[in-house]
């Protein structure tokens, strides 16, 4: 198979895949369990099975495609990613993953390769996490970590939760724990992904070579005080839950700072209520989301968000709620598949470097458990989880001559 026709089916796929959107012409928005992430699913089915692979989907809205080895009971070969997006984000972060695991399910089919064991190509429900504010369903499903319960408790915005929107999109959420795949039958996963930062496209550098993903830690903090009128309350009587949310939140970023390795903390979300212009707030609503590859570092963190709210909430006589969304501790990559796609980029004469990934992954959820490994590929200008997102279909077919040199030395095993 000549390159330009691997990069020519790799971009018939995306291009075909940018039009599972809730937002045509203000990027990617493929939240879970909605009409776009059928379509893709479908699509996605449709595809593999063209790859000659064997198709299905499981209880909590994963895909997979096998292509069977001669003794299936072996530990499978795993590549892939997610199909979900963020809203308004990118047409690659996720999907690419899956499609470049899919070209090389092809070529492996192409080569007449006769595998000893399986190769699975998968392609994960909901590792974004934007809808219900968690993160890594799906994968977390096939590792046995999703239940019921799970699915009752986390709800979206208009007040849905998991469950409701499972059974709304056909599936049974009392049938999640199905989902789990048995201990010891997955050797291996491997996912290829946009970089989603500036060092490889900075740098001109083709590839990049994934040796640890950090720890995330989130949470919504809810800080409760009381309504009251903004111009006749005196400022000495008021319980201003957005004062003491704020003296908080402006503390977050340099704590992040004084640990100088990288370390990063976030509050994206901001709420008020009753949120009117002229009502001092009866509550605040805030979202941390701390990073890093020392897990110390997460921990510290946040216990001095947990002191500083006890010293503000108390200031104000209010008091304050801290729900952890996600915990997932940092991930070392493995060695050995890192030190095989070192060797394959050397033989095709691809640069590359090594280098963390300071974004969480479907690869974060099972390298926890699985040996795993991820390669990148470049970013334009570093720009992900917008309408501008890029990079050049050319890398992509690059990522995947690397991972079918990968695939195959561990099928072989």
């Amino acid at each position: 198979m000549a390159f330009e026709d691997v990069v020519g089916r790799i971009a018939a796929n995306l291009e075909h895949m940018k039009t599972f959107t809730a937002t045509p012409g203000a990027g990617c928005t493929r939240l879970p369990f909605t009409k776009e992430a059928r379509q893709a699913v479908e699509y996605l089915k449709t595809i593999m099975a063209e790859a000659g692979l064997e198709v299905k989907e499981d209880t909590a809205g994963n895909v997979f495609g096998t292509l069977q080895g001669t003794n299936p009971e072996l530990p499978c070969v795993m590549m892939g990613s997610h199909y979900d997006s963020v809203i308004n984000g990118g047409d690659y972060d996720g999907i690419a993953g899956v499609i470049c695991a899919i070209e090389v399910a092809r070529q492996l089919k192409e080569r007449g390769v006769q595998p000893k064991r399986n190769f699975v190509v998968a392609g994960f429900c909901d590792e974004e996490g934007m809808r219900f504010g968690t993160g890594y369903f799906g994968s977390g499903a096939m590792l046995g970590k999703r239940d019921v319960n799970y699915c009752k408790r986390f709800r979206d915005t208009d007040g849905i939760s998991i469950y409701e929107a499972m059974r709304e999109y056909g599936l049974d959420p009392h049938r999640i724990e199905e989902a789990k795949w048995p201990e010891g039958s997955i050797g291996c996963f491997i996912e290829a992904h946009i970089e989603q930062g500036p060092v490889l496209d900075a740098g001109n550098i083709e590839l990049g070579l994934v040796d640890c993903i950090v720890g995330i830690q989130r949470y919504m903090v809810t800080v409760n005080g009381r309504a009251d009128h903004a111009g006749t309350t005196p400022m000495d009587m008021r319980m201003d839950a957005v004062e003491a949310a704020t003296k908080v939140i402006s503390k977050i970023p340099d704590w992040a700072r004084e640990k100088a390795d990288g370390t990063v903390a976030t509050t994206g979300f901001i709420r008020t209520v009753p949120g009117g212009m002229n009502i001092v707030a009866e509550q605040c609503e805030f979202t941390v989301d701390v990073r890093s590859r020392n897990n110390d570092n997460i921990n510290d963190i946040i216990r001095r968000i947990s002191a500083a709210l006890d010293r503000e909430t108390e200031a104000i006589g209010g008091s304050y709620e801290m729900d952890n969304k996600l915990t997932i501790t940092p991930v070392n990559l493995s060695q050995n598949m890192l030190s095989i796609m070192e060797d394959s980029c050397r033989e095709h004469e691809y640069s590359y470097q090594y280098l963390p990934s300071g974004a969480g992954h479907d690869a974060l959820e099972i390298g926890q458990v699985i040996p795993t490994v991820m390669l990148f590929v470049p970013s334009k200008e570093g720009r992900s989880h917008c309408p501008v997102e890029f990079t050049k279909y050319s890398d992509f077919a690059k990522a995947s001559v690397v991972l079918l040199d990968l695939t195959e030395k561990l099928l072989a095993e």
